[in-house]
């Protein structure tokens, strides 16, 4: 994994603890929703190695997926 990726990831992962710091005031639907993007987010990263479209598109996958659970 080059230096880039490298920043990438970690870059990714301070955005998710970041803005998950902010989930005290949601519901736990609101909350399952954050949670399913940020983690569709890094997956989509990790196995685009950084890719921006796949990036979204794990967040865009992973938010659909938090957003259904109950």
């Amino acid at each position: 994994m080059n230096t880039m990726h490298k920043f990438a990831l970690s870059a990714v992962a301070a955005t998710m603890l970041l803005g998950l710091g902010g989930c005290a005031g949601m519901s736990a639907h609101d909350k399952n929703t954050a949670i399913g993007a940020t983690a569709g987010a890094v997956g989509g990263a990790i196995l685009t190695g950084g890719s921006a479209v796949g990036t979204v598109g794990g967040a865009a996958v992973g938010g659909i997926i938090g957003h259904e659970i109950k």
